[in-house]
């Protein structure tokens, strides 16, 4: 007998922008502000979100993830099942918005420019960003295959991404921007 196996589709809507920092591959290297959103391998123009951007909501331990935010003392069993037991398809999920994939040229991306305060020591040093965001409307769809376990069931990753996609979101700065809510969770064909 083998493992149950869910296969869920799930399309989410986004309730407020994306904003995006992605990482250039060296912390002297500060990338401009048009190069820290995800695009596609394929054709470098269409807008995505790594699949294990979601995978770091659904089970990051070193900064805020929906376990945390939605399990209580269990969170850390149901993170680690999540890294262990979930798998997102596709890997490069396209960002679409009314039903069609966003491009660098129609997605109507616009600088945002912020001082984060990093504390060092004692003292709060001033780290201006620029960083590039991605207004409403937006949506992204996916499908999940769950692995049966015994921290994680199929209706707790639902509450993980109905609560944490509200709490949590996606993307950077996530809690203020990046929320969604969850349009559609069905089982997959």
């Amino acid at each position: 007998m083998g493992v149950k196996i869910s296969r869920i589709l799930v399309r989410l809507r986004g309730i407020s922008p994306v904003m995006f920092d992605r990482y250039g591959g060296s912390n002297e290297e500060q990338l401009p502000w048009r190069d820290k959103v995800y695009v596609s391998s394929k054709d470098g123009k269409s807008l995505i979100l790594p699949a294990k951007n979601l995978s770091s909501f659904l089970s990051a331990q070193n900064t805020a993830s929906a376990p945390q935010r939605v399990m209580g003392k269990k969170w850390k069993a149901v993170a680690a099942a999540a890294l262990s037991y979930v798998t997102i398809t596709p890997g490069e999920i396209p960002f679409l918005r009314d039903g069609k994939p966003l491009t660098l040229e129609n997605a109507g991306i616009y600088e945002d420019k912020s001082v984060a305060r990093m504390k060092k020591g004692q003292l709060t040093i001033p780290n201006p960003k620029s960083r590039p965001v991605l207004p409403l409307e937006w949506g992204l769809e996916f499908t999940i295959a769950l692995f049966e376990n015994k921290d994680l069931t199929e209706n707790i990753l639902r509450q993980l991404f109905d609560i944490g996609g509200v709490a949590i979101g996606i993307g950077t700065f996530r809690g203020v921007y990046g929320k969604f809510i969850v349009e559609e969770w069905r089982e997959a064909a």
